[in-house]
């Protein structure tokens, strides 16, 4: 924590992941429906054979539109499938995507204390900004019906370029840029080992978050050196009232 701590001292922004710092976007796997119908769609093309492991089978529907918009990049496959508009395919997984992401705002669950978390930082004048794989649309429609989108400068999200996703530092480098910030200013929190790519490629510090022990796990195997399971004791006037950030 002492480490956390440490680094939201020294940092004048704090960019943070949103699905999983911010909140659980699909809680109890409920983006498995998802991810089916993105695959339905693939099959509806006759491009399932591009699909393999997780991404055939697995419950993460940015797995589907990663493995598309790879394959469309492979000149054997697209001599192949020469019949199919892949950009066409990858505009409709992405849209349909979005509209995912937009219904699931309606029974995404709150972060534990992310609230407050966020509020704090806000609040002492740090610069705040979300750097996700979601549509920011999503994100949007999340902050509002929670009343922190006056607490973040910007949403830096999906692109139509399903490329630039994160391990890919382009939404860090983004959100560096629209906040005026150099990258040893600014601190990420995020979920997943791709966030902690995505961080150390763009130069900025990293904060682990993880709400199971599992996760911190992924999150320590993968080089992080700061990884929390709790906001709490970081939320000014909680845990140790001595620390400040």
């Amino acid at each position: 924590m002492a480490a956390a701590q440490t680094l939201l001292e020294w940092a004048s922004g704090v960019l943070f992941d949103f699905d999983g710092p911010v909140c659980r976007l699909f809680p109890r796997d409920s983006s498995r429906p998802l991810a089916d119908e993105l695959r339905r769609l693939v099959t509806a093309f006759g491009l399932d054979d591009v699909l393999t492991g997780d991404e055939r089978t697995g419950k993460d529907p940015h797995l589907v539109l990663r493995a598309v918009h790879r394959a469309a990049a492979r000149s054997a496959v697209r001599r192949r499938f020469a019949y199919v508009d892949f950009a066409r395919l990858v505009g409709v997984l992405e849209a349909t995507l979005t509209e995912g992401e937009l219904a699931a705002v309606r029974v995404a669950w709150p972060t534990p204390d992310a609230d407050a978390f966020i509020g704090s930082l806000a609040d002492r004048g740090l610069s705040l900004a979300v750097v996700t794989n979601n549509s920011p649309s999503a994100v949007e429609r999340y902050l509002g019906e929670r009343g922190l989108e006056g607490r973040f400068k910007a949403i830096h999200g999906r692109t139509a370029d399903p490329g630039l996703m994160k391990p890919h530092p382009d939404v860090v480098r983004r959100a560096l840029a629209g906040l005026g910030l150099p990258p040893q200013d600014a601190v990420m929190i995020g979920d997943t080992p791709t966030d902690l790519e995505a961080a150390l490629e763009a130069g900025v510090g990293f904060i682990g978050y993880g709400r199971n022990e599992a996760k911190r796990k992924l999150l320590r195997d993968a080089g992080a050196k700061v990884v929390l399971g709790a906001y709490a004791a970081l939320i000014e006037g909680a845990g140790d009232r001595n620390a400040s950030f």
